[in-house]
């Protein structure tokens, strides 16, 4: 067995006399431009960094909550419009404050202190609490604070707790009905929100927190969306930290052991780094913000580039192993491995292109950032790895005469690569029907797989905002407002008859709803009043309305005082699970519109819209992704002018896939935006081994050689760079493990998942296929012609 791989060693230097015509059309020649010109490359490399680092720098972090959602459809144009009139929650800072002893004396005294001392924190717009309830009003009299000045103590104190615990406006909504939880809500000014100055305020209210509660044995923690875009612009800055650090150590690290020398590990993983530093530089200079999914371009441009690198190191050294000067070596491994480069770059941009299909803002720009990342990364490599490899590869002579007979590590991947070649192309014929019966009833359980979605998914789900939020979901019916819009008709004002029923209508329509709770409006006040003042007049309304600050009247009724909003929160559930709730509430108010023609009314806001959207979006990201593995399928065959290459990818292409599906059935685990962007990006990354094999067998397939035999060589010289560089690109993806974004754990885990199943498929699948799809052509020809 190892005289045939030195046999094959030797062989790479005759198939390259006459290659047949270039599979990517002679643009693998690109890589030879630069290599012609080293010290001038450089020198144009080193102002591209220059530059890319001021690009870098120029990348901001969109932390929006609805970012996913975000897109040109009806439904989401109506949900910022609400946002822009009713912004309040977008701003709102949640202190959920939770103790069996909350309403003790001396606790029920500090929270107050708490609450006034958050009132100075810098950029708080207005606090509500349930410090904020006021007592029944005294006729022609503003109604007075709930809490006195001094709380009252013994016998008296207990039944003002049980007062405070049936108060219509705080029970159930700023304190739970058994009294162990308390709501605070704090509103930011919005430049705040939007600023740096976050972090400060934010870490401010936090501090108040240890100060005045430390010693209460509450548990106090916050929430709301200022706080959640925080702790995701928080993770997304660590996560890139993170994944930059760990997938270079982790390139570096395999290819010095492998390599054992420098210059060989600079010229294999020091192109997939520069590519990384140009690929962001240029997104930072074409305004590209990072967020949760293009966090993850890091790694993504690292597994891009790294295949292509590895093999291109990979070729090179072999030939200068036999024999060949730098110069001629790095330009044959150009020549031959680079326009496989070219295809797996072209298969990785079809799956971005793919991303174009969705209807999420986000994820199309995803796939545009990922589209150039690409382009540039198959620029770096193709000319970074000869320029680098000519510079620093010093005595090649001496380096061939080592390397020919202590190749420990190499030789036995090859000796691996071997065994395995020869038992698949055994029997090619069973073995592709085994492969086609595995991947058939994988495909059926993918098929089964149902959308999920839940915004908890979005943000760190090791920080306090989830844990938060929980807690309101189990107190407070929730933490996620679902709001109905009600726009009044020219000639009706706020304080109409008309409007006012309106109002009363959709609020008690939403107070039935299963699921919603929590619910706030002007009908909240006008109700109060009517009880406890005994005064239903629009006069006294009126008087209510101008006195309360203007911060909570703008979370209830616009500027214009032509539209406004009936709140009610749901629990942070999966979308499959809220669909029903939202879709019921809208059925059900139906009968208002019905009952107040011209008054516009409609169920908005981010968790509406989540419902709404995520499962259709979902389900289309997934039926573009049955579209690829078709047009991917044609896009190989057409390159390698070959029915035989067209049909041979398309089982170990879709393996990875289907295989990848039913980890997540199994686990109980539905199809999320992270795990479907995942399937589709990784299906065109994990094609590099194919379609890098692919591009051998075709090299080795020549008249007078056996199938088997071709097959064998094939698997034998590009087998060792394909599972070093799956290992690489494993780590690089997995890396991700290390994020808070449950969003991102599972992209990164599921893609190195999908990319070590990728090159099962292509030692266990795709060889038998291949081969016996080149029999059957070669049957059916009745001629020794090559088929690929």
């Amino acid at each position: 067995m190892l005289e045939k791989h030195s046999e094959n060693e030797v062989h790479v230097d005759k198939v390259e006399q006459g290659p047949t015509s270039s599979i990517a059309f002679g643009l693998e020649r690109l890589g030879l431009i630069a290599v012609r010109a080293p010290i001038v490359s450089c020198i144009v490399l080193l102002v591209l960094i220059v530059g890319a680092v001021f690009g870098i720098h120029r990348i901001k972090i969109d932390d929006s909550l609805s970012q996913l959602f975000r897109s040109d459809s009806r439904e989401f144009h109506q949900y910022e419009e609400v946002t822009k009139k009713f912004p309040a929650e977008e701003f709102d800072v949640l202190v959920v404050v939770e103790g069996k002893n909350l309403l003790a004396r001396n606790n029920l005294e500090k929270l107050r202190d708490f609450v006034t001392d958050m009132q100075l924190v810098e950029g708080t717009r207005g606090l509500v609490s349930l410090f904020s309830a006021r007592q029944a009003p005294a006729p022609g009299k503003l109604p007075a604070a709930l809490f006195p000045a001094e709380l009252p103590q013994g016998a008296d104190y207990d039944k003002f707790i049980e007062t405070v615990k049936n108060n219509e406006i705080i029970r159930g909504k700023l304190l739970s009905e058994d009294g162990t939880l308390a709501l605070i809500v704090l509103s930011l000014d919005p430049e705040v929100v939007a600023s740096s100055r976050l972090t400060k305020t934010v870490a401010d209210i936090r501090a108040l927190m240890k100060e005045d509660l430390s010693d209460t044995g509450l548990n106090v923690q916050l929430s709301g969306v200022p706080v959640m875009q925080l702790e995701i612009r928080n993770a997304v800055e660590r996560d890139g930290l993170t994944y930059n650090i760990l997938g270079i150590l982790a390139g570096c690290i395999i290819a010095i052991i492998f390599f054992r020398k420098i210059s060989f590990m600079v010229a294999a993983a020091f192109p997939p780094m520069i590519a990384i530093l140009l690929a962001l530089g240029a997104l930072g200079w074409a305004n590209f913000n990072l967020n949760m999914f293009l966090n993850v371009m890091t790694p993504l441009i690292m597994v891009i580039s790294f295949s292509d690198s590895m093999q291109l190191t990979f070729a090179a050294r072999d030939r200068l192993i036999a024999g060949q000067d730098k110069f001629t070596a790095f330009k044959n491994a150009v020549l031959v491995v680079g326009p496989a480069c070219v295809l797996t770059h072209g298969t990785a941009g079809i799956s971005f292109i793919a991303l174009q299909f969705s209807n999420s803002d986000l994820i199309r720009k995803f796939g545009e950032a990922g589209l150039a990342a690409t382009i540039i990364a198959l620029v770096a490599v193709l000319s970074l790895v000869p320029v680098f490899g000519v510079l620093l590869v010093r005595n090649e002579k001496t380096f061939a005469v080592k390397f020919q007979g202590a190749d420990a590590g190499v030789q036995a991947l090859r000796n691996f690569c071997y065994w395995i070649a020869v038992r698949m192309v055994g029997r090619p014929g069973l073995f592709s029907l085994i492969a086609v019966l595995f991947v058939g009833g994988l495909g059926v359980i993918y098929a089964n797989l149902e959308p999920r979605y839940r915004l908890a998914d979005q943000v760190p789900d090791k920080r306090q905002a989830v844990a938060a939020s929980d807690r309101l979901d189990a107190k407070l019916t929730g933490a996620n407002p679902v709001n109905v819009l009600i726009q009044f008709p020219k000639g009706e004002s706020l304080y109409s008859p008309e409007t006012l029923q309106t109002i009363a209508d959709v609020h008690a329509t939403v107070e039935k709803a299963a699921g919603v709770g929590n619910v706030w409006s002007v009908e909240t006040l006008r109700r109060w009043l009517a009880e406890k003042a005994g005064s239903a007049d629009v006069a006294t309304l009126k008087e209510y309305v101008s006195v309360i600050p203007e911060h909570l009247v703008r979370r209830f009724i616009d500027a214009e005082q032509d539209a406004v909003v009936v709140a009610g929160r749901v629990p942070d559930k999966d979308s499959s699970q809220l669909l029903p709730i939202v879709d019921k509430l809208d059925a059900e108010l139906d009968a208002v519109r019905k009952k107040h023609p011209g008054y516009e009314v409609a169920v908005t806001g981010l968790a509406a819209i989540a419902a709404r959207n995520s499962a259709s979006m979902i389900e289309k990201l997934n039926r573009g992704l049955t579209v690829e593995f078709a047009l991917v399928a044609i896009f190989i065959g057409l390159a390698f002018r070959s029915w035989v290459v067209m049909f041979a990818c398309i089982l170990p292409g879709i393996f990875p896939v289907v295989m990848s599906g039913t980890v997540l059935w199994a686990m109980g685990e539905g199809l999320q935006f992270a795990s479907v962007v995942a399937l589709t990006v990784s299906f065109g990354l994990g094609l590099s081994a194919t379609i890098h094999f692919l591009n051998r067998l075709r090299l080795e397939s020549k008249p007078g050689v056996g199938s088997a035999l071709a097959v064998e060589r094939a698997t034998v010289l590009v087998g060792p760079a394909l599972i070093l560089t799956t290992v690489v690109l494993a780590c690089g993806l997995v890396v991700t493990v290390f994020s808070d974004l449950p969003s991102l754990r599972l992209f990164g885990w599921l893609s190195a998942f999908s990319m070590v199943m990728a090159l099962v498929a292509d030692l266990f699948i795709l060889r038998p296929t291949a081969m016996w799809l080149i029999n059957l052509h070669g049957k059916l020809q009745g001629t020794d012609k090559p088929a690929i």
